[in-house]
């Protein structure tokens, strides 16, 4: 890759980064979500499932709110390329969407993030609940932005 491809691939993924972080606070806080998704979207919890509680439960406020949230995104970032000159590939975006699709639903759950913060020795921090901190949302939302960051890899090179 020369020199001005090398160029146009990083401000691509620059601001296709750009694009997807702030699609994702839109779909994630203001409209891809409804108040029942954001109440049900979770696995129940281990003490339901031993309770008889389907482990499934949940599983449709979720896919529905990743749904929703993909059209937001979707939009976003059509409208970013519509006005743009990005070099993008339909392939591209179909591979980082399919990332961002798949992981968002997977860390939404919820028992992912919690099991991940237990095994790296931050269980106090999966409790904390004061001061305006939620240990569990903010796990959440770097992991979402992590996953991101690999979509937006993935639709600039791709």
């Amino acid at each position: 890759m020369n020199s001005i491809g090398q160029l146009v691939t990083l401000a691509t993924f620059g601001s296709v980064w750009a694009v997807l972080s702030v699609g994702h606070n839109l779909a994630d806080h203001v409209i891809g979500q409804t108040d029942h998704q954001a109440g049900n979207k979770a696995a129940p919890s281990p003490a339901e499932v031993a309770d008889g509680v389907s482990p499934r439960r949940g599983w449709g406020a979720c896919l529905a709110h990743v749904a929703q949230y993909h059209v937001v995104m979707a939009v976003i970032l059509g409208l970013a390329w519509a006005v743009l000159p990005l070099q993008l590939s339909w392939p591209g975006l179909v591979a980082g969407l399919a990332v961002s699709v798949l992981t968002h639903a997977f860390f939404d759950r919820r028992w992912p993030v919690r099991w991940l913060l237990e095994h790296i020795g931050s269980k106090g921090f999966a409790e904390l609940k004061t001061a305006g901190m939620n240990g569990m949302y903010l796990a959440d939302q770097a992991l979402h932005q992590t996953a991101l960051l690999v979509s937006a890899l993935l639709i600039a090179v791709v």
